[in-house]
């Protein structure tokens, strides 16, 4: 089993140091779903709910959450990204969001992925709540990642 690395001798959290890794090519792709009524599906698919544009503002959400993860999540690093790419694929009983990241850098883009999806299911909610509060986000998962000492994994 692999060891945890963000915890010291003693426990504690840190940071892990990467300033001696390599920088590498590196990528992750994550996806997610938010589950929702027909009607509400329609209205996000068509671009008519009552706040806009859903598909285009979670997008936009989902990119810059991907650019602000090391400030979300207390241990992540600042990582250089090169790409943040979201795909929005909506259909009659909700809207499933795929994010890509990618950067040349010392540590991995998986956190960045995973946030870009959940912040961008987040706004679909939000985007779409008038219309039906009983919406359900998830599963949320890692689909796959590249590069790095650990090398390519897929789900």
């Amino acid at each position: 089993m692999a060891e945890l690395t963000h915890l010291d001798e003693s426990g504690a959290a840190r940071m892990v140091d990467v300033g001696a890794k390599p920088a590498t090519a590196r990528a992750a792709t994550a996806e997610g779903r938010i589950a929702m009524s027909a009607e509400a599906a329609r209205a996000i698919a068509q671009g008519s709910a009552k706040k806009g544009d859903a598909l285009a503002v979670a997008r936009v959400a989902g990119i810059m959450a991907a650019k602000r993860t090391s400030e979300l999540i207390p241990l992540c690093h600042p990582v250089p990204l090169s790409q943040v790419r979201i795909e929005l694929l909506p259909d009659e009983s909700g809207v499933t969001v795929r994010a890509t990241c990618a950067c040349t850098g010392p540590t991995g883009v998986e956190m960045e992925a995973l946030t870009a999806v959940s912040v961008a299911l987040l706004t679909l909610y939000d985007m779409a709540k008038a219309l039906d509060r009983g919406m359900t986000i998830g599963p949320i998962a890692l689909l796959a990642k590249s590069g790095g000492q650990s090398g390519d994994w897929t789900r």
